[in-house]
């Protein structure tokens, strides 16, 4: 689907790239007649352009973008009745993680994190009487890949369905048309791009549930700037493009890590023998650039191989033009007691990868000397790093 993402929208002036707007009220025609735009936190031309070209390549019928990727998932919260049960995956974003297990201590709703992947644990869940389905597909940090339109259609029409689509984006899966209801992103990722703006957004399925989802977000206030909008939509238009090399360059990496005696098991649904390998063809248009890997040996070499990184950050996030490696069980993650990575799979010498767009030869070859380093650093303890 062509997507203009506000080009050549300007009736007044016929600026081909959007214009911002800065202003944060509106005048009125006259005395009780607003005009369309009133107060920029209920609405914004620049805003609006985003949320229309991100719901056109979501499908949906209408959305909103807010002001970070939490601000999303708090945003859909709000549409879960006091005590109601969230059905989330026990391998969920750190994040999203904590924020549902809080308003599960408080008693503002019921929260159960579960494999998602076993039919059976998803079904006994529903049966308490659901009200909203998380979905996380591939999940964060392990890539696991859960059927969507199995797991929706197992909800039924009772249950909100939601799926944080961040990983993938738009361009790589559509979940409104496998059953969903709602498609989440942190949009800070691969939507934007550039790791120069944090946002959000929330799309649905439905006119009636989209006009809910404005009518909370203007309730609590967390709608997006006008000019991280205005960031963001720039960061769209090259969506396609930047994907294409993304997904090359982790292809390349993956290979490398394979020949690696330093790498252990990797994560990526790319990979035949992941066990998500043909859902993910058959739900994805891609495998995305994302992966994770374990590395052998302790703690040692874990420090050791971050430090010894120059084009690889060590640095929180996902989804930018610039590689980034982040360390799972102490940054993303550390809201998780050690319980929750456990169970969740998260150990402390897991390694996730956010592959950018830099010459794949540079790529591996900052890999490849930070592994070698490894090998050559002796173990200063035979005892595995738990985080």
């Amino acid at each position: 689907m062509a997507v203009r993402a506000g080009i050549d929208t300007d009736q007044q002036h016929g600026a081909v790239t959007p214009a911002l707007y800065l202003s944060s009220n509106y005048s009125f025609a006259d005395f009780n007649q607003p005009r369309k735009y009133d107060y920029s936190r209920s609405g914004n031309p620049t805003r609006d352009l985003l949320a229309e070209a991100l719901a056109d390549l979501e499908q949906a019928a209408g959305g909103v973008v807010t002001a970070t990727g939490m601000a999303a998932v708090t945003l859909v919260t709000q549409l879960v009745p006091k005590g109601g049960l969230v059905i989330a995956p026990h391998d969920c974003y750190g994040g999203t993680f904590r924020l549902l297990n809080t308003l599960h201590e408080k008693g503002i709703i019921e929260v159960a994190f579960i494999d998602q992947s076993d039919a059976n644990k998803v079904r006994a869940a529903l049966t308490r009487g659901a009200d909203l389905l998380w979905i996380e597909t591939p999940s964060n940090p392990l890539l696991r890949v859960v059927d969507v339109q199995a797991l929706c259609d197992l909800a039924g029409p009772s249950v909100l369905k939601v799926v944080d689509n961040t990983f993938l984006s738009p361009a790589l899966q559509q979940p409104l048309t496998l059953g969903a209801d709602l498609v989440i992103h942190s949009t800070t990722k691969y939507i934007n791009g550039h790791s120069d703006v944090v946002g959000g957004a929330v799309l649905a399925k439905t006119a009636e549930l989209a006009e809910r989802v404005a009518w909370w977000a203007n309730c609590i206030g967390i709608t997006a700037a006008p000019f991280d909008c205005l960031l963001t939509l720039r960061g769209l238009r090259t969506l396609h493009v930047r994907l294409q090399q993304h997904v090359a360059n982790t292809l390349a990496v993956i290979t490398a890590l394979q020949a690696h005696p330093a790498v252990g098991k990797i994560y990526y649904p790319g990979l035949a023998d992941h066990p998500g390998h043909e859902l993910a063809k058959k739900q994805q248009k891609g495998f995305g650039a994302m992966l994770s890997f374990e590395l052998e040996g302790n703690e040692s070499q874990v420090r050791l191989f971050l430090s010894q990184l120059k084009l690889f950050t060590l640095a929180e996030s996902l989804g930018g033009v610039e590689s980034l490696v982040c360390h799972p069980a102490t940054m993303t993650h550390a809201a998780m007691t050690v319980q929750a990575q456990v169970k969740a799979g998260i150990s402390g010498q897991l390694i996730r990868l956010s592959v950018g767009i830099e010459h794949s030869e540079d790529l591996l070859a900052d890999l490849n000397q930070a592994l070698n380093r490894c090998l050559l650093s002796p173990l200063h303890s035979q005892q595995q790093y738990h985080g």
